[in-house]
């Protein structure tokens, strides 16, 4: 039992980045408190002599930014790149993008769609020593550069079509010059019409700069999730942290409360995912290992969300060298543009993957359908409509073998109750069980014959329960009165909240509760027998109602759909109702009572137990 070598160079391993990581974080809080003192005027120093002011300061950043405190000093500037799909603009202090926009999408209040807005509690930054001291790219002033050529100042770039650009952000050591390049450098490959970024970190010339000692660098990044849908509630449910070993599958933190995970694997990529829009960073070689947190944020800050955190480590070879290739993935969570990347992206849509049938139904069926239908230009309202008669349509023979099935039992309903009748006891349970199955089989008529088709139709009710309120493509757009087929549609908003069911009325919403109700009462009138359970039509009417509470604050389209599913299925019964002879089928079922019945090897046994119960009441009596 005791550890091989292996395993114990690993701990060691584990232990002394460790070290350095507690290292760095009391350097980091050394660092923010000697900011903090460098803030208030330094009694000892009486002169005014700029000069000797500004001497006094490089002196100061020399001592706390080390071989890196020529590019401690600058003048905070941003530079725009814009793509077709998307504008960034990048900070010259940290280098890192300061604020992206996605120019496709707004807000649901219409403001420019932002995955992260540039707040002070964003953050994107590398720790290392140099020359003893923690040093962090975010306090390090960068120089734009275009295509390896300096940029203007403030020149805006522009990308269109099949163009790509190289902008690429450097930030210099002391030691650097022409004939011997020392510096640490953000590199940016943007395309015109990719979500996708090329995205390099590299340390160029560094070997004297940065301590020989450093086997790892530490990659923290932050943001806050803006808001950008109506429902606030159900955005910050479906908004968390996601990510993927390089050789297993996705996983992610439960998006419903305050969260963390230690990635102790290597990590192929790490996703901060909102409910229709995510920022993605995917490391080529993958990330050695990582912390990601979610925490849900009050009521208070009603335009944000959560805000997620990543801390990875980059392995680093101080003596060389070092480039990490990596790719950024800025866009919607779209099924179609996940999937081309290859990436296993896609499975931070939730279409009911816990469920291999779920997301069979969903990738296999469902979504190439939609597709196809959206390819027309049709409202979505109508899409969702062919959708569902087409699905409606596949389902038909199911829904007929179930109605038969119902009208069979409804038959049989008479002699069913004198069964009842003439079994009224407890004690003669057993014997009316095994007289109603004599009964089946001699009318020829199977109980689980309309059990069977509704459980197979259920996959699909539970697929498409997942895949529309996770459609992107229904995303702000309208059909009849609401506005917004991906959110609810509020009809009336109330001035106080009605508990587990909201502030406003959502008409499809109501539509599909009243015709739940109206398909109740008709399925109850086609029971076969009236010995249900007392409480049985009360749950069955109290099932809409729940319902109603549930769905009036989820997406209008699925709410839509059910309420279309529904009334179809009203026309099918009455269209069944129309075409099949009941007094023919009766006549069938009188028929097939006149045949001899072979008994089943269950029916038998089911006899054979029925004798003995009854002689053990009869040897009990004696």
């Amino acid at each position: 039992m005791a550890p091989s070598e292996e395993e114990l160079a690993e701990r060691r391993r584990l232990e002394a980045e460790r070290e350095q990581i507690e290292a760095i974080e009391a350097e980091r809080a050394k660092e923010e408190a000697a900011l903090a003192e460098d803030a208030l005027p330094d009694p000892e120093v009486i002169t005014e002599d700029p000069e000797l002011q500004e001497a006094l300061e490089e002196e100061r950043l020399r001592e706390r930014m080390g071989h890196f405190s020529a590019s401690a000093l600058g003048e905070q500037a941003y530079y725009t790149v814009e793509s077709e799909v998307m504008r960034l603009i990048f900070s010259a202090r940290g280098g890192h993008i300061h604020s992206a926009e996605l120019k496709d999408y707004r807000t649901w209040d219409q403001e420019p769609l932002m995955l992260f807005k540039g707040l002070d509690e964003d953050r994107f930054t590398i720790h290392f020593f140099s020359d003893d001291r923690n040093v962090s790219t975010e306090n390090l002033y960068f120089s734009p550069y275009l295509n390896n050529q300096p940029l203007a100042d403030h020149e805006k770039v522009q990308i269109s079509g099949e163009e790509e650009q190289r902008f690429s952000m450097r930030a210099y050591t002391n030691q650097h010059s022409e004939e011997r390049p020392s510096y640490v450098e953000f590199v940016y490959v943007l395309r015109g019409q990719d979500y996708m970024l090329d995205f390099d970190v590299r340390f160029i010339g560094t070997d004297t700069a940065i301590n020989r000692s450093m086997t790892f660098l530490n990659l923290d990044w932050r943001t806050k999730l803006p808001r950008s849908e109506r429902n606030r509630d159900n955005e910050q449910n479906n908004s968390t942290v996601y990510y993927k070993y390089a050789n297993d599958d996705v996983s992610r933190i439960r998006p419903t409360r305050d969260g963390s995970e230690r990635l102790r694997t290597r990590i192929r990529w790490i996703s901060f995912k909102q409910q229709f829009f995510s920022s993605t960073l995917i490391s080529e070689e993958g990330f050695a290992e990582a912390d990601v947190t979610s925490t849900v944020l009050d009521e208070d800050e009603e335009d944000y969300l959560k805000e997620v955190t990543a801390s990875i480590v980059l392995p680093f070879n101080a003596r060389q060298d070092n480039v990490y290739h990596m790719k950024w993935y800025l866009g919607p969570n779209s099924y179609r543009t996940l999937t081309q990347y290859d990436l296993q992206l896609e499975r931070q849509i939730p279409l009911g993957w816990g469920f291999f049938l779920t997301s069979w139904i969903n990738r296999i069926l469902v979504i190439p359908v939609f597709n196809f239908l959206d390819g027309f230009n049709l409202n979505y309202g109508i899409i969702i409509l062919i959708l569902t008669i087409l699905l409606k349509i596949v389902l038909l023979p199911i829904a007929y073998k179930t109605y038969m099935s119902q009208a069979k039992m409804r038959l049989l309903k008479p002699e069913i109750e004198e069964l009842n009748k003439k079994f009224p006891n407890k004690e003669d349970a057993m014997k009316k069980q095994q007289a109603t199955m004599a009964l089946y089989k001699k009318a020829g008529v199977n109980p689980m014959a309309g059990c069977v088709p509704m459980l197979l139709q259920l996959p699909i009710l539970i697929s498409l329960f997942r895949f529309f309120p996770a459609s992107i493509e229904l995303r702000q757009e309208g059909f009849l009165w609401a506005d917004d087929l991906s959110s609810y549609d509020s009809i009336v908003d109330l001035p106080f909240t009605i508990p587990f069911y909201g502030d406003h009325v959502s008409l499809f919403t109501l539509l599909m509760a009243g015709s739940m109700i109206i398909y109740t009462k008709m399925n109850s009138q086609m029971m076969s027998s009236s010995s249900q359970m007392p409480g049985m039509k009360t749950m069955m009417y109290f099932m809409p109602v729940m319902l109603l509470a549930i769905f009036n604050s989820f997406a209008s389209g699925l709410s839509y759909y059910y309420f279309l599913a529904n009334v179809i299925t009203f026309a099918q019964m009455f269209l069944f109702k129309k075409v099949i002879d009941e007094d023919a089928l009766h006549a069938k079922i009188e028929a097939n009572k006149k045949k001899p019945v072979k008994k089943s090897k269950w029916q038998q046994r089911m006899e054979e137990l029925a004798k003995q119960q009854e002689a053990q009441k009869k040897r009990k009596k004696r």
